[in-house]
């Protein structure tokens, strides 16, 4: 007898929010590669450690939109042989490098940081308040491409790519502030003083990266269900007796899912109750894929118990 294996993981994939994802990622990886290119030359030439700074922030920007595009197509793929789930948290593996690219380059920068103002080379403020006023616009433009109108239907590899880009607006807007400053006052040291501002905002952005992509690998529940409550709403339906052995974690962004065993009064058709309680699981909680066991209660049951297995969140 052939087997025949029903994944809703691949269907999920393939919506129009992954596929919109997709197209602004390409976008947003084309204007930061042009930009990256003439703001190392302009940081070389104005002796910027600022603009250096966020050239090799825009660095990262740029493999980090390129890995994150890759990803978002290998989470197209469909569920096939041992990947039963098939490349979904390719996503989040990297929205996890990005927060580790994040966290190794803010070290980097807070290093050359420290170096400069010991001893502030003279730096050409009028060179790094042309560049940084032409980064503010070209990352305020790849920000709203990052940015549709679904902001809830990103995923988090989106998420990184788009954390990558306020760093770097914030990062600009830093560098503007010093060049006036240093066009102003002569004051060189207000260059690496806007390099450690960045690289603050750096380490911010990792630790939320690093944060909720370890929730997805540890398979805590997603942000916004709680299994207690789950669990009490289940156990308060009709001809239910118990629930246990609950579970609920995130396959990858947008794709919650939760498997529980019920116990049901004698006599109930457990199979329409198993149909009720998935469509109460999607219509209240948004909970698509589940797999409950919904068995019937032994003469000797004891009173009603709910188990919830939850993991640390």
């Amino acid at each position: 007898m052939p087997l025949h294996a029903h994944h809703e993981s691949s269907a999920h994939s393939h919506t129009p929010a992954r596929d919109a994802d997709r197209r602004a990622l390409k976008w947003a990886l084309a204007l930061i590669a042009l930009f990256m290119a003439g703001e190392i030359v302009a940081g070389i030439l104005a002796s910027s450690l600022a603009l250096l700074s966020d050239a090799a922030h825009m660095l990262t920007d740029a493999a980090a939109l390129a890995l994150a595009l890759t990803a978002a197509r290998l989470a197209t793929k469909p569920a096939h042989g041992a990947m039963t789930y098939g490349l979904g948290r390719a996503e989040i593996l990297s929205a996890q490098a990005n927060g580790v690219t994040l966290l190794v380059l803010s070290a980097l920068i807070i290093y050359g940081a420290v170096g400069r103002l010991i001893s502030p080379p003279a730096v050409k403020g009028g060179v790094v308040l042309v560049v940084a006023l032409v980064g503010i616009a070209v990352n305020l433009v790849v920000a709203r491409i990052l940015s549709p109108p679904a902001a809830a239907e990103r995923s988090l590899n989106v998420e990184g790519s788009y954390r990558h880009i306020l760093t770097d607006l914030f990062g600009f807007i830093a560098t503007a502030v010093a060049a006036i400053v240093i066009l102003a006052t002569g004051f060189s040291r207000a260059d690496p003083i806007a390099s450690l501002l960045i690289a603050g905002v750096m380490l911010y952005a990792a630790y939320g990266l690093l944060k909720e992509s370890g929730r997805v690998f540890m398979e805590a529940a997603p942000a916004g269900l709680d299994p207690y409550e789950i669990g009490h709403v289940l156990a308060a339906q009709p001809g239910v007796v118990e629930v246990h052995d609950l579970h609920v974690w995130e396959v990858t962004s947008g794709f919650p899912a939760l498997s529980a065993h019920i116990v049901v009064r004698a006599g109930d058709d457990c199979h329409e109750r198993r149909r009720q309680l998935q469509r109460l699981l999607e219509e209240r909680f948004g909970i698509h894929h589940t797999t409950l066991q919904v068995d019937h209660e032994a003469a000797d049951q004891p009173p009603l118990q709910i188990e919830v297995a939850q993991h640390e969140q």
